[in-house]
């Protein structure tokens, strides 16, 4: 029970604060809770059950460069769709889809961005030290004291998402935590695959920052002006 609990109050702190619990009070903008928990309980146990078992085998097949990368395009994506707000005709149209792929989508999210992370390495850690006799203490208590936190995360998304009116607020702030983790993910992905240091790679950030922003006004304007027509024929 010491063991258990020592390893669940570690896991527990690791998470508070990191970049999946953020990710998650995003997500619920988009996400129904039920949809949240089932994508990131399923992601949870699979990830601690890797980082477990194989003691970070995974971070030694795929480079971390290429983790980075994949995450920072998850996070860009998902900063993207934040904009589109949750209008109640594509709910109703979409609403048999989004029950069918929203938790694979959080599930594929959470795995990617929780790949190479911290308290991922802290399973590997303890699994390493405690053997296979204790693996299965081990992947429950990661697993416990990681979506514990993570439920804070959504518990809070829920929060903001009730007090703020039509969720505008929500979908912003969204759309600002997916576009600042897009943007350091994606440097370090780069630093790692070239091989250079923070202050060379910074001016290939701003480009892409620059870009990032052009296409995020671009794409806002064209919606704005879809709504405007679209208001145009029903008054019509």
């Amino acid at each position: 029970m010491a063991l258990f609990l020592k390893i669940l109050l570690t896991e527990f702190i690791a998470e508070m604060g990191d970049k999946t619990q953020l990710m998650l009070v995003a997500l619920t903008s988009r996400y129904k809770i039920r949809d949240i928990v089932i994508g990131t309980a399923a992601a949870v146990l699979v990830l601690n059950g890797i980082a477990v078992l194989t003691g970070g085998l995974i971070s030694e097949l795929i480079p971390t460069w290429l983790i980075r990368l994949i995450a920072a395009a998850a996070f860009l994506f998902f900063a993207l769709t934040s904009l589109k707000g949750n209008d109640e005709e594509e709910e109703k149209e979409e609403a048999k889809g989004k029950f069918r792929f929203a938790p694979l989508t959080i599930f594929c999210t959470f795995f990617v961005a929780e790949l190479g992370d911290k308290t991922q390495l802290t399973a590997v850690t303890f699994g390493a030290n405690e053997g296979l006799n204790s693996a299965l203490i081990v992947w429950l208590a990661c697993s416990i004291g990681l979506f514990a936190a993570d439920i804070i995360g959504m518990l809070i998304g829920y929060f903001l998402k009730n007090k703020l009116a039509d969720g505008v607020l929500l979908n912003l702030l969204a759309f600002v935590i997916f576009s600042v983790f897009g943007m350091f993910t994606l440097r370090q992905g780069l630093q790692l695959l070239f091989g250079i240091s923070s202050e060379m790679i910074w001016p290939i950030i701003a480009v892409v920052i620059i870009l990032y922003v052009l296409f995020v006004f671009r794409i806002t304007k064209t919606k704005k002006g879809i709504n405007k027509k679209w208001q145009q024929n029903e008054s019509n």
